[in-house]
């Protein structure tokens, strides 16, 4: 349905508003330079105004189209970080759950299970993979999407990749794509406000659009069967919010990133192996805006694509603990560095975060989620690693024990009216009454305070080491930052393999 069509059938679409943004933005669009470059190389005429129209073209035309080299950069930091959660979430109990149901029910292949010598069908390695990769809090997020999207888009690419045999080069494009649609298809439907009044799983949601594009990409579609995966994504998206419930992030695994990262897979070999279905999900009716979100602002899909890559403003975790944390550990570090802060001298510490952070980590009951523990350890440490992050034993140490009492959470209603800005202040007192202050308004790792490629590689290092070991760790490491230069994905294998 065009959108003059829509415009005049409200019932066929979201709302008046809705589809006046959709024009403003295809206006603006058709001012890009992009516009032309992009539809000359998808071999396809000017749009004739529809979202689905631009949307799917520009998804045809990725696997040609060269990245920005600040891009190009960012995709292979994100593609590293989330092998790297992969392989260290293998030794994790999300991770050998999946682990031990592809053993008990493999049903044979050649795709790589990552940290396993196990090898079965795309479809299977895109779930097991992506459960790995979110095994825990180690892997991306994305804040105005509410998602999570490399543990599912990188295993789906993976997963796909390695079945049609593609390039590094082409790896990445189809990386960067996912990132671009899965997060956009949230924003449109209005991010952490659409979860919190749907109930329903945004990174779930962004996952399986997100991880479709990806192997979409991978597999050369046309802009005609991106229209057809796009529909298959939407006839799969689902995931309720009851994951907040899990308290041994098995399910939470399951609906970010396995679930999610097979749909998508599951679209894209349905399509390219010759499945037609609805050619416009987007529009006219019982379509997915008007079955998730009626007022959504379909516009979002394609505000500034080609020009704002998400890939570049999604976070990477300096901390390998959960979102809302991070920035009271930015807060601590810098404290305890400037002050030559030592524990001893600490009387009262108050953290201030966003009361709908502040209700996500507090007091829980895994090690990295749980924020007064993390800023304990943080305390005792002077720093938090991986290990000392997943550490369940030291939530019964009595040194830090003793430092948790002294920790007080505030959800700060303030600061939730800056979301999705992840802020923190943290306020310590000390023994002689003097006190100190620290406001975190930009978390490190975050668009707005990037980590360096060498706190990339420092992270990544700290989680492939203790499993892969330093030598297959500096390997895997170079041949992620150089995939441009790779001809086959498959020859990544080994090295994802390594420590099996």
């Amino acid at each position: 349905m065009s959108l003059s069509t829509a415009a005049s059938d409200r019932s066929f679409s979201p709302g008046r508003r809705s589809i006046l943004k959709a024009a403003g933005a295809l206006s603006i669009l058709s001012c890009c330079p992009l516009k032309g470059w992009l539809w000359a190389q998808a071999g396809s005429p000017a749009p004739t105004g529809s979202v689905m129209d631009i949307l799917s073209r520009y998804m045809a035309a990725a696997a040609e189209h060269p990245l920005p080299p600040d891009v190009e950069e960012q995709a292979k930091f994100h593609v590293l970080d989330t092998f790297a959660a992969m392989i260290s979430g293998s030794r994790l109990p999300p991770g050998r759950a999946a682990t031990r149901f592809l053993a008990a029910n493999q049903s044979g292949g050649d795709a790589t299970v990552v940290a396993s010598r196990l090898l079965c069908d795309p479809l299977e390695a895109a779930l097991v993979n992506g459960i790995l990769a979110h095994s825990d809090e180690s892997d991306d997020s994305n804040a105005p999407s509410q998602s999570h999207p490399g543990c599912s888009i990188v295993s789906a690419s993976l997963a796909s990749g390695e079945h049609f045999d593609i390039s590094g080069q082409r790896f990445l494009r189809a990386v960067a794509l996912g990132y671009d649609i899965g997060p956009r298809m949230t924003i449109a439907l209005g991010g952490a406000k659409f979860q919190d009044d749907s109930h329903r799983s945004t990174h779930s949601i962004a996952g399986t659009f997100g991880s479709a594009a990806a192997a979409g990409c991978t597999a050369g579609l046309s802009a005609q069967q991106m229209r057809w995966l796009l529909d298959y994504a939407a006839q799969q998206a689902s995931g309720t919010a009851a994951w907040q419930r899990d308290t041994q992030h098995v399910e939470k695994a399951s609906v970010f990133a396995g679930f999610p990262a097979r749909n998508g897979v599951t679209a894209a070999l349905l399509v390219s192996s010759g499945a037609s279905s609805v050619d416009d999900i987007l529009s006219g009716s019982d379509n997915f805006f008007l079955a998730f979100q009626p007022d959504a602002n379909p516009a979002a899909l394609i505000d500034r694509l080609g020009q704002r890559y998400e890939v570049a403003r999604t976070n990477i975790k300096k901390w390998t603990v959960g979102s809302p944390i991070q920035a009271t550990l930015d807060a601590l570090e810098s404290l305890i560095t400037k002050n030559h802060l030592d524990v001893s001298r600490v009387q009262k510490v108050v953290v201030r975060v966003a009361t709908r952070e502040a209700s996500v980590v507090n007091d829980r009951e895994m090690p990295d989620i749980c924020l007064q523990h993390m800023a304990a350890v943080m305390l005792v440490d002077k720093t938090v690693s991986f290990a000392s992050a997943h550490d369940i034993a030291r939530m019964r140490d009595p040194a830090v024990l003793r430092e948790r009492a002294k920790i007080t959470l505030v959800a700060d209603e303030e600061l939730q009216k800056r979301m999705p800005h992840r802020e923190a202040i943290v306020e310590i007192t000390l023994n002689d009454g003097s006190q100190l202050s620290e406001h975190v308004r930009a978390v490190r790792g975050t668009a707005e305070d990037p980590m360096s490629r060498e706190e990339v590689i420092a992270k990544a290092s700290d989680l492939i080491g203790p499993v892969a070991g330093g030598h297959a760790s500096t390997q895997l490491i170079h041949q992620v930052l150089s995939l441009e230069s790779l001809k086959s994905i498959r020859s990544l294998r080994p090295l994802l393999q390594a420590g099996a």
